[in-house]
């Protein structure tokens, strides 16, 4: 009978011990992350959609490591816009966590919920399986639009808090899809609106901004230069270089699916080439 107690004590003592390591780990990774967005020397995310994905960018110099959603879905047979399970994310992310020491950020959509007491029950989820930044989006997955200004700041409120509660600052980088999911010809009209968007949501805890999407570098400078939260693009469409990107001071560049589909391509040219 004591061996079993002196036993469970021990497990206890250890489990408290990698908890204790854990959230210092989690502390010097998120501090790290926020300190690589520098206005006009981006940070570069190459999204990955693995393990062995996380590694190899590792491997080339990456600083960080980020997910792209499109992507985990497409590689486990799923498609975009939340229809990968919940737990087979939050294992894959747990996968990736450990497989390398650079900071983890999570495309996680818009929280696989959307009440803010859901999506932020979800993303402890995430942030137990090691990751230290999400990027959270304002389009309604698997509906028509956006939310409202209003209720996406109460669902960024309720990650912050989750966040807090689970000892991590988790860096939110707030993503609007007022670019994505419009036609270019539209954009310029619709910068005011991202503006404001961006102003709530930093008051509401998010740490970055994101706007896919946009592509015309003078749009994006007129954003970077009316907010303060560092601004995240998507290279796609005219963003080809990271260089010219970085003259219109945004903090962060990345990649989203774009890694994935230049990597089936790849591979479907190397069968080919075998016939």
């Amino acid at each position: 009978m004591a061996q079993t107690k002196t036993s469970r004590n021990r497990t206890t003592l250890q489990n408290n011990l990698k908890g204790h390591r854990r959230m210092k780990d989690h502390a010097a990774k998120s501090a790290q992350f926020r300190t690589m967005h520098v206005k006009g020397d981006p940070l570069v995310l190459y999204n990955i959609w693995d393990a062995g994905g996380a590694r190899t960018v590792e491997r080339a110099g990456a600083k960080a490591i980020a997910t792209g959603s499109w992507s985990m879905a497409a590689a486990h047979g799923f498609a975009d816009g939340e229809t990968i399970p919940l737990d087979l994310v939050a294992q894959l992310v747990e996968r990736i966590a450990v497989s390398v020491d650079l900071p983890l950020t999570v495309d996680f959509e818009s929280g696989y919920a959307t009440a803010p007491d859901e999506v932020a029950e979800n993303v402890r989820r995430i942030i137990r399986a090691g990751a230290i930044g999400i990027n959270f989006e304002d389009q309604i997955v698997q509906g028509d639009g956006l939310f409202s200004i209003q209720d996406q700041v109460q669902r960024i409120k309720a990650i912050r808090s989750a966040a807090e509660q689970e000892g991590v600052d988790l860096f939110i980088n707030a993503r609007t899809d007022l670019f994505l999911a419009s036609d270019p010809s539209e954009h310029e009209g619709l910068v005011d609106e991202a503006i404001r968007r961006e102003a709530a949501y930093k008051d509401a805890g998010a740490n970055g901004f994101f706007v896919p999407g946009l592509d015309a570098t003078r749009l994006i400078k007129r954003i970077v230069d009316a907010v303060s939260l560092p601004v995240n693009v998507m290279m796609m469409g005219n963003l080809t270089s990271i260089r010219d990107v970085a003259q219109t001071g945004v903090s962060r560049v990345s990649y989203g699916p774009g890694p994935y589909r230049s990597a089936q391509s790849d591979l479907k040219a190397r069968f080919e080439a075998l016939q």
